[in-house]
């Protein structure tokens, strides 16, 4: 999958998110980020906001939520001496539980796959062809090492 069919893929997956039907690229996109925040600014008007804490744990999907956030109009933080991992932000639960995440999960699924993808073509192409998982079993029957960790 290259960069274009990704951006559309998370296009499509926002306008769904957002209940449209329209298959315009950027201006459904554009349209769908509207509805969306036209959507929070409804629930608020019903709801107060909560403060609600996410704890994601790579850099990717972290990126992701933080810019998910923003584009409708919300500040994620956190506090001070919280991890890094650690992201808060403010919206009413209704919102956040039935809007934001759902489409933050999707996203970020869809972002996976495509990391996922890269970095097996460029192992594949640079290292070694087999990219699948170890084989589960004893071994060839040597002292295993320490495991190094990775700092």
């Amino acid at each position: 999958m290259d960069e274009a069919t990704l951006q559309d893929r998370l296009r499509k997956i926002e306008a769904l998110h957002a209940g449209t039907s329209s298959e315009g690229e950027r201006e459904a996109a554009r349209l769908a980020a509207e509805r969306i925040r036209a959507r929070l600014a409804e629930v608020r008007g019903r709801e107060a906001d909560f403060e609600q804490g996410y704890t994601l744990p790579d850099p990717w999907t972290r990126k992701l939520f933080i810019a998910l956030c923003r584009r409708y109009g919300l500040t994620p933080f956190r506090r001070p001496r919280m991890r890094y991992t650690s992201v808060h932000v403010r919206a009413p639960k209704t919102f956040l539980d039935e809007t934001l995440w759902p489409e933050f999960v999707a996203l970020a699924a869809e972002l996976r796959k495509h990391l996922e993808e890269i970095t097996d073509r460029a192992i594949r192409d640079a290292i070694h062809g087999d990219v699948s998982e170890a084989a589960e079993g004893e071994g060839t029957g040597t002292k295993a090492l320490p495991e190094p960790s990775i700092p």
